[in-house]
């Protein structure tokens, strides 16, 4: 007999995580989810780890739920004190239809004009695509979807699999298609991609096409990360369903080691996409959203530049010491308490290499950035 799902109500204390800056993949500043635990249950989400999730078995990851029944009332206390930026929430599993706790936070951040980032493996996210629109209208808003497959795949079946209860591929790239129409950016995650599986010349240049087909804008990639908990589970799935796999799986993640060996294979994966990325027309990073009215937008925009520069640095492997220079330079100008546009137009070129952790050489860079894009 399948397993019934447990929901259990509870209520946080905090709902809101702060970072220090924004990240350089999905440009956010907050995390606020609604649950704890997926439906979904894909047997390679990362969120098995201990370090995320609240369960000593991992199997009760996709079977019980923990419902934030204060989340939007903690939320709405929350950003009423925050500075403006990006906050990544939503989540569109079974659970959501039950207890609309995605739609109320959404609801608060349109009161709060709160900028809005959603990673979603379920069109169920159409149920507000009315609300997500009047956001994008007052504030901004992005979304992506987590796709690794699509039926072009050698290996659909299996993957498919492995993603349990997650709806298909097909649905997630017209629900995509529908955001675009809006006019929302939107794009494509490919997260993670399974070695031996999705990670195909043939399987990345499908999704990208899907993607620019469905109006998506962007791919992100990554590979699949294995730690503590989640790789004995794993690897059991595999030894079940798949045992033609146990032993490629192992050399790629050995015991006691998260990311596997360091072979090399994840740049040529990182280049490929890259290269199939301009032919289709569209980008391997995501475009930071910017908010309207923003002051700091332009830092905004030039800390963008760098971190894209940062990235095609380490995938050309430039030195270490010439990344952190560029890694450095960003975290400064996000850090900027002013516009650098102001210092540069009453300072120069030395107001600019005057920031802490910028210097002369990035402060050149910076000034280069800047007469571009004025």
């Amino acid at each position: 007999m399948p397993r019934r799902t447990e929901f259990i109500p509870y209520k946080p204390k905090i709902i809101l995580n702060k970072h220090k800056r924004a990240d350089h993949w999905f440009w956010t500043r907050y995390t606020a989810y609604p649950y704890k635990g997926c439906q979904h249950g894909c047997q390679f989400c990362y969120c098995r780890e201990q370090k995320f999730s609240p369960f000593d078995d991992p199997k009760d990851f996709a079977y019980t739920i923990h419902v934030k029944e204060n989340a939007p009332q903690l939320l709405r206390k929350a950003i009423a004190r925050a500075k403006t930026d990006l906050i990544f929430t939503g989540d569109y599993q079974p659970a959501e239809k039950k207890f609309k706790l995605s739609r109320q936070m959404l609801e608060v951040c349109l009161e709060r004009n709160f900028p809005v980032f959603i990673l979603e493996r379920s069109p169920l996210i159409l149920r507000d695509l009315d609300l997500l629109t009047e956001i994008n209208a007052h504030a901004v808003v992005a979304t992506a979807f987590s796709i690794i497959s699509t039926p072009d795949s050698a290996y659909y079946e299996r993957i498919r699999q492995m993603e349990h209860l997650a709806p298909s591929p097909e649905k997630r790239f017209k629900a995509m298609e529908q955001f675009a129409l809006k006019g929302i950016q939107t794009g494509t995650c490919m997260m993670p991609l399974l070695p031996e599986l999705c990670d195909t010349d043939e399987n990345l240049e499908s999704i990208i096409k899907w993607t620019a087909d469905h109006g998506g804008s962007f791919v992100l990639a990554s590979g699949l990360t294995l730690s503590d908990q989640q790789r004995t589970f794993f690897f059991n799935v595999l030894a079940e369903r798949f045992p033609d796999l146990v032993l490629d799986y192992e050399k790629h993640y050995p015991a006691g080691k998260s990311y596997g060996a360091v072979d090399g294979s994840w740049r040529r994966k990182a280049l490929k996409i890259r290269e199939l990325c301009e032919k289709y027309g569209i980008k391997d990073r995501m475009p930071r959203p910017i908010i309207p009215g923003d002051k700091f937008a332009t830092n905004k925009r030039i800390v963008e530049i760098l971190a894209d520069k940062l990235y095609q640095m380490e995938l050309e492997r430039a030195h270490k010491s010439r990344l952190w220079d560029y890694r450095k330079a960003a975290w400064a100008i996000e850090d900027l308490k002013q516009e650098v546009k102001l210092i540069y137009r009453t300072m120069g070129l030395k107001g600019l290499q005057s920031i802490e952790n910028v210097g002369e050489e990035m402060g050149r860079v910076v000034e280069g950035l800047l007469l571009e894009l004025n």
